[in-house]
């Protein structure tokens, strides 16, 4: 991805090493995998964050990590990206008549305090509706990498415009009317509207990805990584890792193959309107 020397988005809140009083939360990755499925791109975090067992850390403990030069450069990877959503929706919404308003990223490490509760970074990247801010521990990078098995930087910047995409949704009015139907729907039925919630923003993750490549950031071989880290994080494909089973019903973001269908639809078509997930039958 040819993303050195482009700009840099100013909506990026670095917390990184900072840790404040109050309930914490975290754990090992492999104790709460089942958490990093439900949350790792953007279901409402508001219906697990509390739910994570407690690390240990005392409350009000500081904590902080020396920064290396290696997350420095990813810091400013992600800016770069976070930029170029702006920019490819901010366009969208113009078109659509609307005005787009700038999410802000938050970095930080071990733990976050959001408007959707306290999260240790073992629920992986969120997005918060309260706040309008996405939560990214730079870790996760690290684990996409080696536990997913989906490296390269265009699979990171799929992850980042996976969880813009609940930012479109949040402006656009989808996640109100989703949250306004879980209450009268059965467990099953919740777990297929998050599963259309999740592969709605994979499409808009594509829709910026096809821009992208309009402006000349895409290199060979980068569609493929963000196909590979879509496909590594399907539910059945998670599940058959985890419990060695796949029970359809239990989906919350989609299959491998349903997550890969949607980024590809928003990459080859780059328009928005064909990204309803909510009226096609899977």
């Amino acid at each position: 991805m040819r993303w050195r020397g482009e700009r840099q988005s100013s909506n990026i809140e670095d917390r990184r090493g900072m840790s404040r009083g109050g309930m914490a939360v975290g754990g090992g990755l492999g104790g709460l995998l089942i958490i990093v499925l439900a949350l790792l791109f953007g279901a409402d975090p508001r219906q697990f964050l509390e739910q994570v067992p407690n690390s240990g850390q005392v409350p009000g403990q500081q904590s902080s990590r020396p920064v290396n030069p290696e997350e420095e450069e990813l810091k400013q990877f992600v800016a770069v990206v976070l930029a170029s959503t702006e920019d490819v929706w901010s366009e969208q919404f113009r078109q659509l008549g609307r005005q787009y308003r700038e999410p802000t990223l938050q970095l930080f490490t071990d733990r976050a305090e959001s408007a959707c509760g306290v999260a240790g970074s073992s629920v992986g990247p969120f997005y918060c509706p309260g706040d309008q801010k996405i939560y990214i521990d730079l870790s996760f990078f690290r684990e996409l990498k080696t536990r997913f098995q989906a490296p390269g930087d265009f699979a990171q910047a799929y992850v980042i415009a996976h969880e813009v995409g609940h930012h479109v949704q949040n402006l656009l009015g989808t996640m109100d009317e989703v949250n306004s139907m879980r209450g009268r729907v059965s467990e099953r039925q919740n777990n297929d509207l998050s599963v259309r919630v999740e592969l709605q923003a994979d499409f808009y993750a594509g829709v910026w990805a096809h821009y992208a490549e309009r402006r000349g950031v895409v290199e060979p071989g980068d569609f493929e990584e963000a196909l590979g880290a879509a496909s590594a994080v399907g539910d059945d494909r998670l599940q058959r890792q985890t419990q060695g089973y796949v029970v359809p019903d239990s989906f919350t973001h989609g299959s491998s193959q349903q997550r890969v269908q949607w980024f590809r639809r928003g990459f080859e078509s780059g328009d928005v309107r064909q990204g309803n997930t909510f009226t096609t039958n899977f």
